[in-house]
């Protein structure tokens, strides 16, 4: 007899599993279940024989589910119920004596920490193998000039390892920010029970070095309610997913027929249905459109957390949806651009031509100016006035005239203005650290080499 006297309805089983999708979390329920059962053993709850009969079992249980041929059931509730009813049928009676001193709420609160810990981990990896191609492709065209833009407006000439080298960066912090979510998931909920702990004098310390957490859960309410490690996840990659998406929209515009400054490969484009003389960069416009996808991941499971009251509630079920496909999403992105990258092919002529743009050096000419006593402001409106009067007369700043030139900036010589319109000259005024003079960008690619050996 147990405390309902009807069956559950089909409507209430249909959303009440959680089966379709936590299934993927076996590899980690099984190996919580057996260090579960050594910690059972060490307390005294099993006997060394009962401890055999478990481990064996559960060994044909994974056996059965890396092979795809385990008997799931109908009346299976979620994945940790289906591993112990099949268990029991394994090994008998003794299967039922797994879940002493353990409740579903600290199980499945410790196979989403192990889940997150892996994952975590894996995004490191994906991230610094991104980090590497930017390197490499940095490296390769470490002299080549663009423009560098602000509000998609022509802004200053770099060089394209410069350009590379700054998505670097970006992903270093990513890089940080995952070895965060994995330190902070390492709090151990398992032997916190249901929600006051539990009756037995559990070996947690045990646990949590058979299972690689490097702390306890130090209240069993916080232990099976939280869901900080999934949202510390979910934060970290949707920044990741941003910044993925930033990069996919600039090979988006650069190799558009306006721009023309990269080509993808033709394994990383698609044509169209109707007109045959098109090459489109889906791989890149789909960095694009993963973003927010992530993004509502982490969005969906923070209003799902919102007010709710301690400790477990059937709504945390919806954390695993949501941290699965961003999981899918991110690591499917971080290994697409990664490998678009690597065969993406420049155009160092179009990008040359792009940035010879001599109003560019206008910040330049300012500068000077200042060094010649003028005052900021005024030498930027005198050099605003500059670029306005020739563009007004259709022609570059350095087609005006000698006498043109003296007239907007008195304190400089001619000659010395031209000098600066020149685009080797513009890159290499660029001296401070962080910039984009080539002797700058060595010393960020000397730097970068370490991030990555670090």
């Amino acid at each position: 007899m147990s405390r309902f006297a009807e069956p559950q309805d089909p409507l209430f089983r249909a959303i009440n599993t959680s089966l379709a999708f936590d299934r993927r979390l076996w590899p980690q329920d099984l190996r919580l279940s057996r260090a579960h059962a050594r910690m059972l053993a060490r307390i005294g709850v099993l006997t060394d024989d009962e401890l055999k009969q478990l481990l064996a079992g559960l060994d044909v249980v994974e056996r059965e589910l890396r092979a795809g041929e385990f008997p799931f059931r109908g009346d299976d509730e979620d994945i940790h119920m289906a591993i112990e009813r099949r268990l029991t049928e394994l090994v008998g009676a003794v299967g039922a004596k797994l879940h002493t001193a353990r409740s579903r709420n600290d199980q499945v609160a410790t196979d989403m920490a192990l889940f997150v810990r892996e994952h975590a981990q894996l995004a490191r990896e994906l991230i610094a193998k991104l980090m590497r191609a930017l390197l490499e492709r940095a490296e390769e065209h470490l002299d080549w000039p663009l423009p560098s833009y602000t509000h998609l407006q022509r802004a200053q000439p770099v060089y394209l390892s410069h350009h590379l080298l700054a998505h670097f960066w970006r992903l270093a912090r990513d890089r940080r920010r995952f070895a965060n979510v994995a330190e902070l998931a390492g709090e151990l909920p398992l032997g916190s029970g249901a929600a006051a702990g539990v009756t037995f004098a559990n070996d947690r310390e045990f646990l949590a070095r058979e299972l690689g957490f490097p702390r306890l859960a130090e209240n069993s309410l916080d232990a099976v309610s939280s869901r900080d490690a999934v949202l510390d996840y979910l934060a970290a990659s949707t920044i990741c997913a941003a910044h993925l998406s930033q990069l996919g929209a600039e090979i988006v515009l650069w190799s558009s027929a306006e721009f023309g400054f990269c080509e993808p490969a033709d394994r990383f484009a698609s044509g169209s249905s109707l007109m045959p003389q098109k090459k489109n960069p889906d791989a890149a416009e789909l960095l694009r459109a993963k973003s927010p996808r992530v993004a509502r991941a982490f969005a969906g499971l923070v209003g799902v957390l919102h007010a709710l009251p301690l400790t477990y509630n059937k709504d945390l079920q919806e954390d695993k949806e949501a941290l699965f496909d961003a999981v899918d999403s991110l690591e499917l992105c971080l290994r697409v651009a990664r490998e678009q990258l690597l065969a993406l092919r420049f155009d160092r002529e179009r990008m040359r031509a792009a940035a010879s743009d001599e109003f560019m050096a206008a910040t330049d000419i300012a500068d000077m100016l200042v060094r010649a006593g003028v005052p900021f402001r005024e030498a930027h409106r005198r050099v605003g006035g500059l670029v306005r009067f020739a563009v007004e007369r259709g022609v570059s700043l350095s087609q005006l005239s000698d006498e043109e030139l003296r007239e907007r900036l008195g304190e400089l010589e001619p000659a010395q203005v031209r000098a600066a319109l020149a685009l080797e000259a513009q890159l290499e005024s660029k001296i401070s650290r962080g910039g984009t003079a080539l002797a700058r960008v060595r010393e960020q690619l000397e730097k970068a080499r370490a991030e990555l050996a670090g």
